[in-house]
């Protein structure tokens, strides 16, 4: 059996909107997470930006609140995905979607 779940918080960089050509609605956002981890006992500062997709109609009540600056938390698989360029990122795409007020 394999697994496949991330679950990470952090602040909305940018965020933008669009269909795809199979009128799927698509929202990507940077997603920016620190924090601190004990690594080895001491102390680690652990900072990342991860692309992070969300697809489909499931996410329409939530897409209007997702700007930059604002905190969520987000959990779902990660994916290889591949750029027009031929470059290669990894990206989490969305499962759950919650606001941290």
């Amino acid at each position: 059996m394999t697994t496949n779940h991330l679950e990470l918080s952090g602040k909305i960089l940018r965020c933008r909107r669009f269909k795809s050509p199979a009128g799927i609605e698509h929202t990507v956002i940077q997603l920016e997470h620190k924090s601190q981890r004990f690594d080895a006992e001491l102390p680690r500062n652990v900072y990342c930006v991860l692309q992070v997709v969300l697809s489909g109609e499931r996410f329409e009540s939530v897409t209007d609140e997702l700007k930059a600056g604002v905190d969520i938390q987000v959990s779902g698989f990660l994916t290889l995905q591949q750029s027009r360029n031929g470059q290669s990122r990894l990206v989490l795409h969305a499962e759950n979607v919650e606001l941290k007020i």
